[in-house]
């Protein structure tokens, strides 16, 4: 028998704008009856577990344990960063080398770290 992850948790403030971001960042979608204001929303996310946004009333209080790794699908690693700037991320840490690899640490509208690497085209050109 085997256990799959069902939901990654992300406790915030504002449970809806932040799981609003990330559908908008995965390309995924609210839950039909989530609305602002309400204390928990979930992202459904096509091929991956949902992501589940919970309100708390603590703040964000140092580095994430445990982060998602962002791999574009329809565009460079360039180019979703920018996308993601747009959507109001930040650069935390760039970790990109003059021969283009590495990847770049970003955060949500929250403050929560994530990373966006190389896609998976970019992968294959440079041979990993």
């Amino acid at each position: 028998m085997t256990t799959r992850v069902r939901h990654v948790t992300f406790d915030c403030s504002d449970a809806y704008g932040l799981a609003a971001f990330w559908a908008e960042v995965l390309g995924g979608a609210l839950a039909a009856d989530d609305r602002p204001g309400d204390p928990e929303a979930v992202v459904s996310v096509p091929g991956g577990p949902s992501l589940l946004f919970i309100a708390v009333p603590e703040a964000k209080s140092g580095k994430n344990r445990v982060h998602l790794d962002l791999q574009p699908q329809e565009r460079g690693r360039e180019e979703e960063v920018e996308r993601l700037l747009g959507l109001g991320a930040t650069v935390v840490e760039d970790h990109r080398k003059p021969d283009g690899l590495g990847w770049v640490t970003m955060a949500d509208i929250e403050g929560n770290e994530f990373c966006v690497e190389r896609s998976a085209a970019e992968r294959a050109a440079t041979g990993g």
